[in-house]
């Protein structure tokens, strides 16, 4: 099962043009033109918060894997479906091939809404909390930083009860922050002696799930949205607050906050605000990042990677520095990647150029891996698969190299 991921939030990007590329606009294009050997390395951390990110370097997915769920009502799903995406069982081996291959950091997407033994109060089942704890274990003990999250646990307003995890809007705020909080809780309380190398992020993807017109776009003219973000920022106002209040090495713990749908457009949005923190320089922003979604999403888009893109990725990443990194609050990229298209000259030179742009801010980037990466049936459609899993070993050595080559620090 795919990560279902259209990211409607991309399509509203300010220098995007729709179609099918062959060529540049020159006529002599060469992916090899953007691809930068000289990486910029002047990002001067300001704080601690910009310190931590900015030492995360290039970041990894463990997608379409403790994140899997059941779209069908079910509680206590137990341990399959770790597997239930068609993903194998995640093993020490495979965090340790991560480590080897220059991953300096893992995001482990975790579901939590089909792992409770008890809807009245929202106890995690321990035996799925047990096998969180030994995943990141393994990549902690590897010396990498570890971020979890509250993944695929956003409901549809339309199907939204008990149990199901929560949904962003005035009617539906009582349980979701009753379910938000109970969930910080227990994570919070499992985790709290770990140091900052551990990272929390709050939500993933908070959106409007089933709003065809807004579920991935933010209008702050339309007030359905603006309720959503009025309780998205309560949501992260209270989840931080339990996060702070749960002592140990939590009252400091560096913390992702995300917007609507992990947009940026969503974070340049006035309505957004982050929450207020007890501790200092210990927030940071949670973007995702399909950009351009013409080459990076679409299908099949736009194969080659182009000047007009370039410009789409200088821009944003030169307004989360305005907005956020210039203010003392680190971005971290929490999904980004390039759907293949059998282009692997143009999407080395995406990765290259993105991550070049992200470090120049002091960004860390964490590629999305589903796993699935075959176009051999000529379909491109959410092929973000990197990491043979199996054999641990890149699908696509090269792009993988140039991605880590142009996130590190010096």
């Amino acid at each position: 099962m795919k990560k279902i991921l259209t990211v409607f939030f991309t399509i509203g990007l300010l220098f995007s043009f729709v179609g099918c590329i062959t060529e540049k606009d020159d006529g002599n294009y060469l992916p090899e033109d953007f691809i930068d050997s000289s990486y910029d390395t002047s990002f001067n951390p300001q704080n601690r918060a910009q310190e931590i990110v900015y030492n995360m370097q290039f970041g990894w997915n463990l997608g379409n894997t403790l994140d899997a769920i059941y779209w069908e009502d079910k509680l206590n799903a137990g341990l399959s479906t770790e597997t239930g995406w068609g993903q194998p069982k995640t093993t020490q081996e495979m965090i340790k091939g991560l480590k080897n291959l220059g991953i300096k950091t893992i995001r482990i997407p975790i579901s939590w809404h089909n792992h409770i033994s008890k809807v009245s109060d929202y106890t995690i089942d321990s035996k799925w909390m047990n096998r969180v704890k030994q995943i990141v274990d393994w990549a902690y003990d590897e010396g990498m930083y570890v971020i979890i999250n509250i993944h695929h646990d956003n409901a549809s307003k339309g199907n939204f009860s008990a149990g199901k995890g929560f949904y962003p809007s005035e009617d539906c705020k009582e349980e979701s922050l009753k379910f938000i909080t109970r969930v910080w809780e227990q994570v919070s309380e499992t985790f709290k002696n770990y140091d900052e190398k551990l990272v929390f992020e709050i939500l993933n993807e908070p959106r409007l799930q089933g709003n065809g017109e807004h579920e991935w776009s933010y209008n702050s003219g339309c007030s359905t949205c603006k309720d959503a973000m009025n309780s998205l920022n309560e949501f992260n106002q209270n989840a931080l607050d339990t996060i702070r209040a749960s002592g140990g090495n939590n009252a400091n713990r560096l913390v992702m906050v995300p917007s609507i749908a992990a947009s940026p457009n969503a974070a340049f949005n006035s309505d957004f605000k982050l929450p207020i923190d007890s501790a200092e320089n210990a927030l940071a922003l949670s973007v995702h990042m399909y950009t351009p979604y013409n080459f990076a999403m679409a299908a099949p888009g736009d194969s080659i990677f182009t000047n007009s893109h370039k410009n789409d990725l200088d821009w944003y990443f030169s307004e989360l520095n305005k907005l956020y990194v210039s203010k003392g609050i680190p971005v971290v990229i929490g999904e980004m990647g390039a759907t293949n298209k059998d282009n692997l000259k143009d999407r080395e030179a995406w990765f290259d150029y993105f991550n070049n742009g992200a470090r120049k801010y002091g960004m860390t980037a964490c590629v999305w891996d589903n796993g699935s990466w075959d176009v051999s049936d000529g379909k491109y459609e959410e092929k973000y698969g990197y990491y043979n899993r199996n054999k641990q070993e890149w699908y696509f050595p090269t792009l993988m190299e140039k991605a880590i080559a142009a996130s590190k620090n010096s």
